[in-house]
């Protein structure tokens, strides 16, 4: 039988979260000789970074330099990128590749030793580092959860919800959460927050049900300020509507490696349509296919030209998904639509991880550091969770929070599950690929009538901060305000003081 008495546990350091950020930000915060609860609300290999593909990327190959790196990331951030944050990802980023070497993530080589490096949109060298071939998130997660479990100073609470943040007069000192036994509460230093992103609000998403935003529900209820919300990438190959997977993503790495975007004639979609062909910046060819669907004709990406033997070798899982549905990869075409994949923004900040509550940090897609800008660069995000997570984990544990409980209320009512159906079709609608102020004012209306809970919480926040940008750039795109405005090369801050 549950208890419905609340149990207490105190620590230095609480993690919430169990994706690569939040596992890397334990064994850091662990490194340092401080206790360490991590919380997660599903088990540990059910995070957002399992779903991984593409790899990491980093400047390490002889004729790649963290200032290329730091170059394609901006280009691809179109103008909002925060420049001291893009310059810590690139070249703190090559250290912890090490790091991660050392907590047994084994990159896959060349025939030479080399790390097998893939190449992806909008990058100019080949720097995506990758692990069995497309399961790299996964496999770099396995050996961090052994290493978790295996660590005297980490303890873990599976399946365990956190309700709110500890939280009160902008100071953390921990959360209320409730698990297999009943309601506790994490008394804690410092809290990290790691819980991802909330691309499962929309109808069409490549990210598990639970992505729906909760660690930014829960910073914006103890008072945090967020950022870039309106910035939502949404990938352009993934399985399409109709599929028996539907939203099921196709690694970017396969264009990087020569599959191409084609109509039924076989006449290529990208052809003129930017510079950089099928590997132009995520945004330009989502928007690219999506107007052939909207324009009735289906869009493939098509394998057929390649070794069939080297893409079995590269991409073994997705060949065995593929071939589960009855699709062939390479030698048929594969039927593909955009799908929610990456939200830039999250909660606002500093480098060290640091929001605007004391006490309380966050790292990963949770976070919004600015090094995304309004466009993320391919394969950036596993390299922050590192970054980040490193940076956060270090000021936390010499810099514990002033915060208490004594002053925090527990939470009434349950934790947040899946974003509802009729959320997330209305998501998709009104705040997909294009948006428009009559969508937007719509949507916020109705999200306004809905009964509270995260993931109305979080659509709102990204609805609005979406009807606030009255332009296009990057992974926004207005159908009223369809030019860049250079008036507007500035980030969108909302804080709970600000926004009714």
């Amino acid at each position: 039988m549950r208890s419905a008495v609340t149990r207490r546990l105190s620590t230095d350091v609480l993690v919430v979260g169990a994706g690569l950020a939040g596992l890397y930000a334990a064994l850091r915060s662990a490194h340092h000789r401080r206790e360490v609860v991590l919380v997660t609300k599903g088990a540990l290999q059910a995070s957002n970074s399992f779903w991984a593909q593409g790899g990491i990327a980093a400047a390490v190959d002889l004729d790649d330099d963290p200032r290329l790196h730091v170059e394609d990331t901006l280009a691809a951030g179109d103008g909002l990128c925060d420049r001291a944050a893009v310059e810590v990802l690139c070249y703190d980023g090559v250290g912890r590749l090490y790091d991660m070497e050392a907590l047994g993530i084994v990159f896959d080589r060349d025939l030479h030793g080399a790390p097998a490096l893939g190449l992806e949109g909008a990058h100019r060298r080949r720097r995506v580092l990758h692990v069995g071939g497309s399961e790299s998130g996964r496999r770099m997660a396995e050996p961090l959860i052994a290493r978790v479990l295996a660590d005297p100073r980490i303890t873990v609470l599976e399946h365990t919800a956190v309700l709110a943040l500890a939280a009160s007069d902008g100071v953390c000192g921990g959360v209320h959460a409730d698990g297999p036994d009943g309601p506790v509460l994490v008394e804690a230093g410092a809290t990290i927050l790691a819980t991802g992103g909330a691309c499962a609000l929309w109808e069409r998403t490549t990210n598990p049900p639970g992505a729906t935003g909760d660690g930014i529900a829960l910073a914006w209820a103890a008072g945090a300020a967020v950022a870039d919300l309106e910035f939502v990438q949404f990938h352009p190959t993934a399985l399409a509507a109709g599929t028996p997977r539907d939203g099921f993503l196709l690694s970017e790495a396969l264009r990087g490696e020569g599959a191409t975007l084609v109509r039924d004639d076989g006449s290529p979609v990208m052809a003129g349509a930017h510079p950089q062909g099928d590997l132009a910046p995520r945004d330009v060819v989502a928007r690219a296919i999506d107007a052939e669907l909207r324009a009735g004709r289906p869009v493939y990406l098509s394998a057929e030209h390649l070794d069939g033997g080297r893409v079995a070798a590269r991409f073994p899982n997705l060949v065995e998904a593929l071939a589960g549905v009855g699709l062939e990869l390479p030698g048929g075409r594969i039927p593909v639509a955009p799908a929610a994949h990456y939200l830039m923004g999250g909660v606002h900040t500093d480098l060290d991880g640091r929001t605007t509550v004391d006490g309380l940090y966050a790292c990963g897609e949770v976070a919004c550091t600015g090094v995304h800008g309004a466009n993320r660069l391919a394969s950036n995000s596993l390299l922050e969770c590192f970054v980040f997570a490193h940076r956060a984990a270090d000021h936390a544990a010499f810099h514990p929070g002033s915060g208490t409980v004594d002053g925090a209320a527990p939470p009434a009512g349950e934790g947040g599950g899946p974003a509802p159906a009729d959320l997330r079709r209305r998501m998709w609608l009104d705040c997909g690929l294009e948006r428009d102020a009559a969508g937007l004012t719509d949507l916020i209306a109705w999200l306004d009538e809905q009964p509270d809970g995260p993931a109305v919480t979080v659509a709102r926040l990204v609805s609005t901060a979406a009807l606030r940008r009255e332009e296009s750039r990057g992974g926004h795109f207005r159908r009223d305000f369809p030019e860049r405005d250079p008036r507007q090369a500035h980030r969108i801050v909302l804080t709970p003081e600000r926004v009714s």
